[in-house]
């Protein structure tokens, strides 16, 4: 799981902009009193002081305005009157403005998208050292976006903020080597730069970095140490890496085999929407694993899955309406299953949607159909397609097998696949 553009307004920016030469006692009261009032928690009386401070021409104040518009702070939040602040306080030089007002083209909030200008106000403070603003331009350069893509820029710039020790830059740097992106692969310079972010705390690089332990990629294989990798990123309620050490769990690598502890980090993920976990919940309410055995709720677990096109929820999601588990027997949606989880390339479905389509069981009867399905089918080693369609073959005519013959070589399974 891949988060490469640090579109967020950093709070750590706040009150860091570069101020403007002070020209009254008033100008400078009127600031110094809004940062009182902003560290007391009077937000309403720390919003009119920066106001007052700004109209007189005062950076810092201009860009604080910004993000107390940002973030909704004393006022309703209002992008348009964030951007207009940033604006401001960016052309009198500051840093923070000029970055978040960055950010705002880049993402089209208070103004309209416009990636060029994003990268036009990054550039400057990308060279002046800003790491974070060398990371987002990083990613435009990666996704070409406002530039020529360009994944050999992207890299440098990922490395200019990785270096200063960015745990973002380092992420996306290590995503760059561990594939090949701009540079030749490098699993050892990835997994070199995971371990600096993850060190961080950077949730995504604890993840990639215990899949490296996991599967001995470049690293030796650690299974305890993929899970305490897991583990760290799991606590800050990453899914993904609550699947993979729920998954530890339920097969004991690592870890003491628990399928209730599986069982409770599944949810967690399926609970975020993480459809592989959606689906490994259901195999353990269908299993009883960790959790009573509930065919209802394997099946509600299934349907969330199959809906979002998961093809293995959607075959086994099949198999409960065929036979009639924690749901009415229907045929009809039985088939209307083993049929999107056969075209995703799924032989069992392609298996049984043959059979279905042989004796005209929730789907009308079509010789020609089932037997371009057992075919393929068949070649995916399914044997028991085989021996059916010998049995089919013996109704049909010599130019219908042609026909589901014709069919069968046309099928292309999805591309990633």
């Amino acid at each position: 799981m891949r988060v490469l553009t640090h579109i967020i307004f950093c709070a750590t920016l706040l009150f860091m902009g570069i101020s403007a030469a002070l020209t009254t006692p008033s100008y400078a009261d009127s600031f110094e009193d809004g940062l009182a009032a902003y560290q007391q928690g009077d937000y309403e009386l720390a919003g009119r002081k920066f106001r007052k401070a700004a109209d007189q021409g005062h950076a810092e104040a201009m860009y604080n305005l910004g993000v107390m518009y940002t973030r909704g702070i004393g006022t309703e939040q209002d992008f348009y009157q964030a951007a207009m602040w940033f604006s401001k306080a960016a052309g009198q030089g500051s840093t923070g403005a000029q970055y978040n007002l960055a950010m705002m083209y880049a993402k089209g909030m208070g103004v309209k998208q416009d990636f060029a200008r994003a990268v036009q106000l990054y550039r400057p403070i990308a060279d002046h050292g800003l790491a974070e603003a060398q990371n987002n331009l990083g990613s435009m350069y990666e996704n070409g976006q406002g530039v020529p893509q360009d994944y050999k820029m992207a890299l440098s710039w990922y490395r200019k903020a990785a270096q200063q020790g960015l745990a973002m830059a380092q992420y996306n740097l290590a995503i760059m080597y561990a594939h090949g992106v701009g540079t030749p692969q490098d699993l050892k310079q990835a997994a070199s730069w995971y371990l600096k972010a993850a060190e961080q705390g950077n949730a995504m690089a604890q993840n990639n970095l215990g899949l490296m332990y996991d599967s001995g990629n470049s690293v030796e294989q650690n299974y305890s140490i993929a899970a305490q990798w897991y583990r760290r990123a799991a606590e800050q309620n990453f899914a993904g890496a609550q699947l993979n050490l729920g998954r530890l769990y339920e097969k004991g690598l690592g870890v003491p085999q628990n399928y209730s502890q599986a069982a409770q980090l599944y949810m967690k993920a399926a609970e975020q929407g993480l459809v592989k976990a959606q689906h490994d919940m259901a195999l353990m309410y269908a299993k009883g694993l960790g959790v009573p055995q509930n065919d209802s709720h394997a099946v509600l677990w299934y349907l969330t899955a199959a809906e979002q096109g998961y093809a293995l929820s959607q075959y086994n999601l099949g198999l409960m309406f065929d036979n009639g588990q924690g749901v009415k027997q229907d045929h009809a949606r039985a088939a209307h299953w083993y049929l999107k989880a056969a075209k995703q390339g799924i032989p069992e479905a392609q298996y049984n949607i043959g059979a279905m389509y042989e004796n005209g069981q929730g789907v009308p009867q079509d010789d020609i159909q089932a037997y371009m399905w057992f075919t393929l089918s068949a070649a995916r080693g399914i044997k028991q397609a085989i021996k059916s369609r010998s049995r089919l073959k013996n109704r049909m005519t010599q130019s219908e097998i042609n026909e589901a013959l014709e069919l069968a070589d046309k099928w292309q399974p999805p591309r990633d696949q």
